[in-house]
Formats: structure tokens, sequence, C-alpha cells
């Protein structure tokens, strides 16, 4: 089944193209103008446009479809077809030329099936590329978004070279991922070593990093060769580079700039051989001006910058990136055939991800796992996907059943589940966009489930 919008002034071949459609199969969706046209097209694979509109023309709607999703296969239509218009809309990206007549009927039925075959033949296609480029079910930077295209050509001109990168870009954008992506095509046969900085204690991390000689200080029962050594003919990835203490900046930055560092009671430097690559979600500048980031240091990091888009400036990506996700986690569960209803696509592809590609990857993985038919629909999605409760929106008497403990649960509940996809599921990041305390969030969160478990070794769930 596909979603069609059929566009023509005549409600008579409206009314018959909605019937024939629809007994093939299609979900069909009919626009009389222009405008209404442009109100009622947002995620359709295919839309037959009549080229003449009353005073309005079909040209101006394929130009607004290959705007809006160049992904979308057009028909155009017409009663007197001349070579100038097929030329033109043919130009302007449509997939086919029909010419109205009186058996015309099993001919579009066949333009139609070619043109969705096409449509998803070329889905496939972009999606197997990604794979075949290093885009795997593990690389959150699969899309067509320019955003996201001038992301994957800087990384394939700066890849080879030993330069030392800075990520930049939200959390949840994928900034790993353009490490590991700066890695594989860089040519250099050592490991990717990937380190938090922020998740090493500050006591720690400079042996960490550096490593330390034997009985160098309490503890210290064997020499520990340092991460700089252990990623010598590979990538050193510093992950959070902002919560780097500011007493270890200026021993970084000696790093980087001679290449070489001198392990914890050692008496001589070490030569390393590491691409450096380092990546934050903070305002590095503001850092600098606030005295918590050394500027220097800051110079040498950001040799070459790589800014990663957040999802809200990538919405062409949105559903390419849904059904990516959700073909992963639906192969997993061995229903390879599940797809996504029409209305479950219409609401990703308005929702605004504030936890970006993460979030998204972490609904996909819901819904696969909550969905029973053949279909994903929005009973699957997360609550802020879903309609609201319908006693809050209607105005009148409530319901008689209604109980105000009950919704009240329902709604704390959904907010917790919504902070958790927002958060990647990091319980800590959840409880502070609730403004509570991760024990307040804890002891809620532990309330509202049936189990009533609360794991306390770890942070996400």
């Amino acid at each position: 089944m596909a979603r069609i919008l059929v566009v023509d002034d005549d409600e008579s071949i409206r009314y018959f193209l909605e019937i024939l459609l629809k007994d093939a199969g299609h979900s069909v969706d009919t626009a009389a103008t222009e405008a209404e046209a442009r109100e009622r097209f947002d995620t359709q694979e295919l839309v037959i446009t009549d080229l003449k509109l009353g005073r309005d023309s079909g040209l101006a709607v394929l130009k607004h479809v290959k705007a809006t999703r160049a992904s979308t296969e057009v028909i155009v239509m017409t009663a007197f077809a001349t070579t100038e218009a097929a030329i033109q809309a043919t130009r302007l990206g449509a997939h086919d030329f029909v010419t109205k007549s009186a058996k015309w009927r099993d001919e579009l039925l066949l333009r139609v099936g070619k043109a969705l075959e096409r449509h998803s033949l070329a889905q496939d296609v972009a999606i197997l590329r990604a794979e075949l480029e290093g885009r795997s079910h593990r690389d959150g930077l699969v899309g067509r978004s320019a955003g996201i295209q001038a992301v994957h050509a800087l990384v394939e001109k700066v890849a080879a070279a030993r330069t030392t990168v800075l990520i930049t870009g939200e959390s949840g954008t994928g900034k790993e991922l353009v490490a590991h992506a700066l890695h594989r095509k860089s040519g250099r046969t050592g490991p990717f070593v990937p380190v938090n900085c922020g998740a090493i204690p500050e006591g720690l991390i400079e042996s960490e990093l550096f490593g330390h000689v034997k009985g160098a200080f309490t503890g210290a029962a064997s020499t520990k060769v340092g991460l700089f050594q252990a990623a010598t003919g590979g990538t050193l990835f510093l992950d959070e580079i902002a919560e780097l203490p500011v007493s270890l900046q200026p021993k970084l930055l000696r790093a980087l700039q001679e290449r070489r560092v001198r392990p914890i009671g050692a008496t001589e430097d070490e030569d390393v051989d590491a691409r450096v690559v380092a990546a934050t979600n903070r305002d590095l500048p503001a850092e600098v001006l606030a005295g918590r980031f050394r500027e220097d240091l800051y110079y040498r990091l950001n040799v070459i910058q790589v800014r990663v888009p957040p999802l809200r400036e990538r919405r062409e990506d949105v559903l390419l990136l849904a059904e990516y996700f959700l073909r992963r986690f639906a192969a997993e569960l061995g229903r390879p055939d599940l797809t996504l209803s029409r209305e479950a696509r219409k609401r990703l592809d308005g929702y605004d991800f504030g936890g970006n590609v993460r979030e998204l990857q972490n609904l996909m993985e819901r819904a696969a796992a909550l969905s029973d038919g053949p279909e994903v629909t929005v009973d699957a999605l997360p609550a802020p996907l879903r309609p609201p409760l319908s006693p809050l929106q209607k105005e009148g008497p409530l319901p008689p059943t209604f109980s105000l403990e009950a919704h009240l649960a329902g709604l704390e509940h959904e907010l917790i589940e919504r902070a958790l996809a927002q958060a990647g599921g990091v319980k800590k990041n959840a409880a502070a966009l609730l403004g509570l305390t991760f024990r307040q969030f804890r002891h809620r969160l532990k309330k509202l489930t049936s189990q009533g478990t609360d794991d306390e070794d770890s942070d996400a769930i």
C-alpha cells in the first residue's frame, strides 16, 4: 500500500482516481487547487497532478513537491498533451507524463506501479549506499540532507591528514560516529581508542591518558600504558573534551604540540603517533571566556572543526532514519516486513527530536517491540507523539469513570517516558530535564513501574 495525493480541479476526475487507486490498495488524498495540494502534501510516495488546475498550474505543485520532499515521485496528467509541456515537466523532476483518454485506466495503473517501484528502489539504494559507505546501523549519519552531506564531504577531505579535528554538536547527533568515520577513512592501521573525559575521576585521568611507571604513586603496582600510547598508529578520540580538568589541559596541549608524552613517574618522554579527534556538546569559546578551558588548547584542537547538525536542521532525514532503524530492530525481532503506518510517519515527521538521532533510534526500538500488527501505529509511539488524553481536550462534563489519580499517574508516566527518550535513556539527564534530583527521579520511576525494581548500578534503561 502506498500513500498517493491526487490533484485535479475536476471533481469527477478526482473521484474516479480516488476509487481506482483505493481499489488497487492505496491510501488516497485529494486536492482541487495548488493551495490545497500544498496543505495536504506531507509524506506521500506519489503525487498525481493535472497540468492545468483552473488558474493554478500543476507544474507549481510539482516544484513544491520536489522542493519539499525530493524522493516523492510525481505523475503529471493533461487532456491536451504537448511536447513542450512534457519536456518541462520532466526537467522539473516529474517521473511520467500521462495524457487523459477514454481508455487510460489500465495505462495509469501501470504507470503508478512503475513510479512506486522506482520510489521503493530509490529508498533501498539510499540505505544500501549508506551501508556501503560505512554508515551502518551504528552510524546515525545516514541521510540525504545538505547538512549531513556536508559533514561527509568534510570527513572525506580531512580523514587522511594527521590534523587534529574538533567535532561539535548537540548530544545525540552522532559525534562519535563522525570520529569513527574519520578513523575508518584515514588509512591508519592502529586502533580506534575512545575515552570519555567526563567519565574518569580527576585523580585518574592523567594516568589513563599518559600512563605511569611502577611505583609512581601509591597503588601503582605495575607499569601502565596510557591511551596515547595504546592508540599508536590509530586514532585517540577524546569525547566530552570540555570536561577535562584545567590542571591537565597544559599537559594535553604539550602532547598535541610535541607528539610526546611523559608517563607519571617517568624521567623521559615517549614518542606517540596517535591522531587526536576531540568532541564536545559545549560552546568552547564560552568555556574559554569563563576560564574553564585554556584558549591555547582550544585553538590547538580546533584546527579542523566538524559541526554535526541537530535533527531539527535535517528534517528530510527523519523518516529515512526512522525506516532505517525500524528495519534493523524489526529484523532482530524476526519481523522484517514491519512498516510505519501513514499516521505514524506523519507524527514522526512533525516531531521535534530534542534528543536528536539517539532519541529517534530509541523510539524506533520501542515501536518495533510494542507493535503487534504489520504496521507501527501511533499507539506504539511514546506519549508525546500520541493524541492528548481526551478528558483534558474536550469541554463539557468528565466521563463518569474518570479518575484524577489515574490520570495524573498516567501523565507523570508519560512525562518520565518523554524525558528518558529525550535523554537517550540516561536517568540523570532525564531527571535534570524534569527538574528533579536523581534520587527523586528514581523514586518516581520505581513507583510507576509495575515491577517496582530499581537498578542502582546503571544510569540507563
